[in-house]
């Protein structure tokens, strides 16, 4: 089984770790008024954000942002809630660390526990949600960070590389814009929903959860915008390194017309103007090497070098 349960006077925690038929079917024969679609959606792979209500409980589908290491970005790692007066049930796949340090931290110490479950379902709900918001923080703070080195590396050596980290990195955070920008709609009717499982000061509870996610999704919006600033300018580096070699390679090329011109005609078969002469390679090659020089001064006093 992978279910378990916490339990502080009447309240009681239920958590579900990437829950069999047996562990659902167990659910359903402990809350039997748990609607079978709600009970369907618990098995689901994936499924979007959302907010039932019954008549004796909240059903809560959200998701939060769990990082995949082999692919580099950030991918929405689902959590599903059943709220009632006097339970809160969660369902997750138990990669995310906020929840399972909580469990763990309230399995261990008492006090923990009571702080948790002393309130009631509802007051458990918003403080698992709370936690599990305020943990995108510190995954933005790094996103910062690795903004930050990316804006360090681009104007030096480590351009080409920068390139690849910008592509990542933007990636990521439209990941992440993605997951916390579904978020604020739930918790916002979390705000304005009348139940009678929720206390009339919840609002004010779930409007400071709200506001979080507002920042958050600021942060996002900020760093996507620096990102692909960061972007265009790599851009603009690359067509400048571009036109700094095609300029070099133009000018070796516009060089070198006059001089294959020469070496052509002194390879003809015919008679030419010091073609008798003992020292006839020595002046051609003089010749050419002055017209070179000459073309390098006339490209430098236009300032094309």
């Amino acid at each position: 089984m992978t279910t378990r349960a916490l339990q502080h006077g009447s309240t009681t925690w239920i958590d579900l770790v990437s829950p069999t038929e047996a562990d659902v079917a167990h659910l359903h024969a402990r809350f039997p008024h748990f609607h079978p679609l709600n009970l369907e959606d618990i098995r689901s792979p994936i499924e979007r954000p959302k907010l039932d209500q019954d008549d004796d409980y909240l059903f809560l589908v959200m998701h939060f942002p769990q990082w995949d290491a082999q692919g580099e970005v950030s991918r929405a790692s689902e959590v599903d809630f059943f709220v009632g007066r006097e339970y809160v049930v969660t369902v997750h796949n138990g990669t995310l660390k906020p929840l399972m340090s909580t469990f763990q931290r309230c399995q261990a110490d008492d006090g923990a526990r009571a702080e948790l479950l002393e309130h009631g379902g509802a007051y458990a709900f918003y403080m698992l949600l709370d936690q599990l918001v305020d943990y995108i923080f510190p995954i933005l703070r790094k996103v910062d960070a690795r903004v930050a080195a990316i804006g360090d590396a681009l104007f030096e050596s480590k351009a080409k590389g920068a390139i690849r980290e910008i592509a990542l990195l933007r990636r990521d955070i439209i990941s992440l814009r993605r997951i916390i920008r579904a978020q604020i709609p739930i918790v916002q009717q979390l705000e304005m929903v009348e139940h009678a499982i929720l206390h009339e000061d919840m609002e004010e509870y779930f409007g400071d959860v709200a506001d979080h996610l507002f920042k958050l999704r600021d942060i996002a919006d900020e760093n996507f915008e620096v990102i692909n600033s960061f972007a265009e300018a790599a851009d603009t580096l690359a067509s400048y390194r571009i036109n700094e070699v095609m300029r070099i390679l133009t000018v070796i090329s516009v060089i070198m017309l006059p001089l294959t011109l020469i070496s052509s005609i002194y390879g003809m078969n015919i008679d030419l103007p010091f073609a008798d002469d003992p020292n006839a390679f020595m002046l051609t090659a003089v010749i050419m090497i002055l017209v070179a020089l000459l073309m390098l001064l006339i490209f430098r006093l236009r300032h094309w070098l």
